[in-house]
């Protein structure tokens, strides 16, 4: 289980050394169920030591990396990954899907969908109050900001191509949440696409929703992470859920405290929140969204269901 040498920065990094998987946290909108795990105690309660690792993610305010369209593995969390730092992690379902293909198909450090995440995290496409658009057909031929290859870019191509043919849908980088935000109110773009707890900051702000959609997360991990010990994970992830789903509001600072103080307790819209136990990932959902990401020239071609998802966690 904890064997395997990596190669990391030069060096050789043996998991077997560290002696204890190492979880990534980075959103609180993807990983609330995980947070909530840890400081419930419910990784413990299965026997679990865990390292949690935090990497900067697009939803918080001290985040200061760019990311580009064309480049998924030089970003922090996937640089810690390849660098061996990390075993175990969630993103949106159409991201772990690239990683997940690409990765193998690139000769770097494997991972495979190994679950449907907790997390259905909610994007909203947002414009100015004073803005003259007003439903998604609006936005043609018109610049939203997103996260490439993320939840933020895949969502919004979902909700927008029920509206426009895709050579009408336009997406651009500008930066994280807040620098978002900034660019909408300076008249760079014409919309952007946030999650929470941005979503609630823009609505404080006056700014207007023009359409929402929640969006699933995937897990993903590397061959070291065995079968019981993944199935304990999401076990520790349902009871969470479950906590969640009886009030979320003890949790809620994690969300105020990305937005560095720009939102109060009472502000953050936490209905917006939606949670599920980790379920094994069907060959009919791989089919449904690796033919999807392959449509919008997102994926390469040629991946299988066996070579790219492993629901040992169910075995």
């Amino acid at each position: 289980m904890w064997g395997k040498n990596l190669a990391a920065g030069g060096t050789i990094m043996t998991i077997q050394a560290r002696n204890k998987p190492q979880l990534a946290i980075m959103n609180a909108v993807h990983d609330l169920p995980v947070l909530v795990a840890r400081d419930q105690g419910f990784f413990k309660d299965e026997g679990l030591d865990i390292e949690f690792v935090t990497t900067p993610g697009m939803a918080q305010v001290t985040t200061s990396h760019s990311v580009k369209f064309d480049s998924v593995f030089d970003r922090p969390l996937d640089s810690v990954y390849n660098d061996g730092g990390i075993d175990q992690y969630r993103m949106c379902e159409w991201g772990i899907m690239k990683r997940a293909v690409e990765a193998d198909h690139g000769g770097l450090r494997r991972r495979k969908i190994v679950a449907l995440g907790a997390s259905m995290s909610k994007f909203a496409i947002v414009v100015t109050g004073d803005s003259n658009i007003y439903e998604p057909e609006m936005l043609k031929d018109k610049a939203i900001a997103v996260t490439p290859n993320n939840g933020s870019h895949f969502t919004t191509l979902k909700m927008m191509e029920g509206f426009l043919t895709p050579e009408h849908i336009k997406t651009t980088a500008a930066g994280t949440m807040p620098k978002r935000i900034e660019a909408l109110r300076q008249g760079t773009v014409a919309a952007v696409s946030l999650m929470e707890p941005w979503i609630s900051v823009a609505q404080k702000m006056g700014l207007r929703i023009v359409i929402e959609s929640h969006s699933t997360r995937s897990e993903a991990a590397s061959d070291d992470l065995d079968g019981p010990t993944l199935k304990a994970m999401f076990r520790a992830q349902a009871r969470a859920v479950k906590a969640l789903e009886k009030d979320p509001t003890p949790y809620i600072h994690y969300f105020i405290a990305e937005t560095g103080g720009l939102l109060a307790p009472h502000e953050f819209q936490h209905s917006r929140l939606l949670h599920a136990a980790p379920q094994p990932y069907t060959r009919e959902r791989f089919d449904d969204t690796y033919n999807w990401t392959m449509k919008w020239n997102m994926v390469v071609p040629g991946a299988t269901y066996e070579k790219v998802v492993d629901n040992r966690a169910w075995e």
